[in-house]
């Protein structure tokens, strides 16, 4: 399987920044430089740019190969229609430095995020994701593996299945994570998410759920990572590291983004059963909220706070003489 699904013009840049952990220090030189200014690489023959990256000829064939074309011919088109279909500063974003005033702050932090999902749709394989949404939608249970800010994403993966009715478990704790793998059968499924993808903590469970023959998943940043040699289907996540935001909170968004395509497909084939357990949970959910409120109006006299005029004791009723 080629973990890269055939890199395109759109998602060039988003895969080489994927799997740049992953390569060679050499390559990842050669990956650097096309990061920091496709255009130039697009623009610059073999001889060109094996003289700016310090590398040989070969060494800039191989890193082509490694990123899934024929040479580096085939490179250098794929880079100069990213360069012609995006505006430069769509492929080279700004980073966040400490002087920054609030107002960069947030037009920098609101471009990462739109281009990591932008990133993401561009690399999420249809084909992949809908054979993950029937595993996942006829599955007996599905363990949800994460920690830190992928945990967060595992809670939501679980909480968006129960919505629906589905058996999904989050587990942001090794021991927990472990136990329950341990039990999986080969008709459950087993979702691993990490920015990285050599997570100690999700990758021990993964491996115990693959030999159990659950159907394994992984949503990650790198594609060629440990956790993605453990996974039957892939689902790649894009999104920079920078000074002020790390790889796995930059991530984050872009594993949602999966984890929310996830969720449709599901309630898409389920639609039915879906929307009924919508409809119930959202009923119980403004249930107790209105339950909650009727509840706490009495609490108001006993806490001393003050109630509308039409319904104070001195205005309800005349208070009596004492005897």
């Amino acid at each position: 399987m080629n973990v890269l699904d055939g890199p395109t013009p759109v998602n060039l840049v988003a895969t080489v920044r994927a799997v740049l952990p992953s390569l060679t220090p050499a390559a990842q030189s050669i990956a650097r430089l096309i990061l920091d200014d496709p255009g130039v690489v697009a623009r610059s023959t073999i001889t060109e740019f094996s003289a700016a990256s310090g590398t040989s000829e070969a060494t800039i064939v191989r890193t082509a190969r490694a990123l899934g074309f024929a040479g580096y011919s085939q490179l250098r088109f794929a880079l100069a229609a990213a360069v012609a279909r995006e505006e430069p500063e769509r492929l080279v974003p700004g980073d966040l430095g400490p002087d920054d005033p609030l107002t960069d702050v947030i037009a920098k932090v609101a471009r990462a995020e739109s281009e990591a999902l932008a990133d993401t749709a561009a690399q999420l394989n249809p084909d992949r994701l809908g054979m993950v949404v029937e595993a996942v939608a006829g599955a007996r249970k599905v363990d949800v593996y994460g920690v830190g800010a992928s945990g967060l994403v595992a809670a939501d993966m679980a909480q968006k299945l129960m919505r629906i009715g589905l058996p999904g478990h989050a587990y942001t704790d090794a021991h927990l994570a472990l136990t329950s793998a341990a039990l999986v059968r080969e008709d459950d499924v087993a979702v691993a998410v990490s920015c990285t993808g050599e997570t100690p903590d999700v990758l021990a469970p993964m491996r115990v759920a693959r030999r159990a023959g659950a159907t394994t998943v992984a949503i990650t940043n790198n594609p060629r990572s440990s956790l993605a040699e453990l996974a039957d289907h892939v689902l790649v996540s894009a999104g920079r590291e920078t000074a002020f935001r790390p790889g796995a909170l930059a991530s984050r968004i872009s594993q949602l983004l999966i984890v929310d395509c996830i969720f449709v497909g599901i309630a898409q084939r389920t639609f039915e059963t879906s929307d009924a357990a919508l409809r119930a949970t959202r009923d119980a959910i403004d249930g107790f909220r209105t339950d909650y409120r009727r509840r706490s109006r009495p609490s108001q006299l006993s806490s001393g706070a003050p109630l509308p005029a039409s319904s104070s004791p001195s205005t309800a009723r005349p208070e009596t003489a004492a005897p």
